[in-house]
């Protein structure tokens, strides 16, 4: 896909790009090494909003350090979902960052982590941001500007001009390409890059998504549907369907800074095709269900 139809909004109609803002009140000023997000003018007839960032997180002490210096200014708080962590994540946040919510994940698995730190943000915008330093934090503003200029999600994209990884194989671009291509024909979107997590969207959507944040561990163990990696495939499925606003913001992905991975090209490609296809199930069933004309009342 051209970079200019990747930056472009998925919902024909209510177009905008997220390249070029027509939002002139948002500065990005230089400050070290980050972009700092200013709040418009006392003047200015945008109100400016609040911007939660949500970071999950298990057994990232060595890399939060580098995340946190990169999370620009003005941000209304930054919320750290821990998995239990069994190094020193907790101390070395609020060491960092003591304005930070720190919440304990309710199971395991990115997708719940995510879950209870949607629940528990208060911002306008949340954005997700992963822990592991592959996501650049100075980046925001564009994914803030993408939504002020209309979107009501703005979704990373590593495949659009200003976009890259150097973390991506070859095997994961292509299953990439593959997942990207069956969603888009399924769904009738144009992700250019469907398995990037991240992102950023009005809070006011997360019922949207529908996941748990609340319901403890299942008895006999294991996770709820949304709990692992595929939870990013579901968001954008779901979001789809719902008819949202949807802006892809160029976005480079670097390699992980310390530790290894939980990702596997092959299982996790599985339970990513896995999730298109219960979810276009799902989709289909609800559809069918909403065309039935409901039952009357028996008249008394």
């Amino acid at each position: 896909m051209a970079g200019e139809e990747a930056a472009a909004t998925q919902n024909p109609g209510r177009s905008s790009s997220a390249s070029t803002s027509r939002f002139t009140d948002l500065e990005f000023d230089p400050k070290g090494s980050a972009e700092e997000l200013t709040p418009p003018s006392p003047s200015s007839d945008i109100p400016w909003p609040k911007v939660s960032v949500v970071i999950p997180t298990l057994n990232e002490a060595r890399n939060l350090p580098h995340v946190f210096a990169l999370l620009p200014p003005a941000l209304h708080e930054v919320i750290i979902v821990d998995g239990r962590s069994e190094d020193d994540t907790i101390a070395v946040a609020r060491r960092l960052r003591p304005d930070a919510r720190i919440i304990t994940q309710s199971r395991s698995g990115k997708g719940n982590a995510l879950a209870c730190g949607f629940a528990a943000a208060t911002g306008d915008i949340i954005v997700m941001v992963d822990a592991d330093g592959s996501a650049d934090p100075k980046e925001i503003p564009q994914f803030v500007s993408a939504l002020l200029d209309g979107a009501d999600f703005a979704k990373g994209t590593r495949f659009a001009a200003g976009g890259g990884s150097s973390d991506i194989t070859r095997l994961r671009r292509a299953g990439n390409w593959v997942l990207s291509s069956m969603v888009n024909l399924l769904c009738g979107t144009k992700y250019s890059d469907l398995c990037y997590g991240y992102n950023a969207f009005w809070r006011r959507h997360v019922p949207v998504f529908g996941l748990d944040a609340e319901s403890t561990i299942p008895a006999g163990g294991g996770r709820l549907w949304g709990d692992g990696f595929e939870v990013e495939t579901l968001i954008n499925i779901r979001i789809a369907h719902a008819g949202l606003n949807i802006a892809e913001v160029p976005s480079y992905e670097h390699e992980r800074i310390h530790g290894v991975s939980n990702l596997n090209a092959f299982s996790d490609g599985l339970r990513v095709l896995r999730t298109i296809l219960v979810e276009r199930s799902y989709s289909k069933r609800r559809a069918a269900s909403a065309r039935m004309p409901r039952a009357h009342a028996p008249r008394s």
